[in-house]
């Protein structure tokens, strides 16, 4: 490993420190009220929730999926481009579909966001940028925004990939509380693994 990839490792890390500090010291558990809110109605009517997102907000919307249905909330993760080739036939009506984008501008987001108000669902935007297209667009906005990405050409996601993630996992454990998530719900989840031991 070259002198010149140890310093832009160590940059990156100081990056996504100071990036991380800056972004998570403007949440509180106010932000996540009207989500909530939104996703326990849609629920109690009989409806689900979904994650999408187009490039690497797609991995993201993967992980969240998991994560919400492992921890009381069942989710689907819809797949961006699949959607407007008859995959938005996932959704019903009243259902609650959470849409990720740093920019909030990306064209093919723009599309299957579109196509998803179209079936009737309301969106939540977790976005980088609150006055963009879709933060304006969706019902609900989480903001999960950074500076900096952390490599010298700024342009991979990466620190904005940790905000989102923080941002989605906040929600999961409102919701998690909310339903009323308990560790014999975890055994009966997780059968195994050490998270399925009491």
């Amino acid at each position: 490993m070259t002198q010149d990839s140890l310093d832009a490792v160590e940059k990156f890390l100081l990056s996504a420190q100071k990036e991380f500090r800056e972004f998570a010291v403007q949440l509180s558990g106010e932000v996540y009220e009207k989500a909530v809110d939104m996703i326990m109605e849609a629920r109690s009517a009989g409806n689900r929730l979904h994650i999408t997102g187009v490039g690497k907000p797609s991995h993201a919307a993967q992980y969240a999926a998991a994560l919400f249905s492992s921890t009381g909330t069942p989710c689907y993760y819809l797949n961006a481009t699949e959607a407007v080739h008859g995959s938005c036939g996932q959704l019903v009506r009243g259902d609650i579909v959470v849409c990720i984008s740093n920019s909030g501008e990306t064209e093919e987001l723009k599309t299957t966001v579109r196509a998803i108000r179209n079936n009737g669902c309301r969106l939540i935007a977790v976005t980088g940028k609150e006055e963009s297209w879709l933060g304006r667009f969706c019902d609900v906005c989480l903001y999960a925004g950074v500076r900096a990405e952390g490599d010298a050409m700024n342009r991979a996601p990466r620190n904005s990939i940790l905000a989102e993630l923080l941002t989605l996992q906040a929600l999961s454990t409102a919701l998690q509380t909310e339903n009323g998530w308990t560790k014999e719900d975890y055994v009966r989840c997780h059968p195994s693994g050490k998270l399925g031991v009491l």
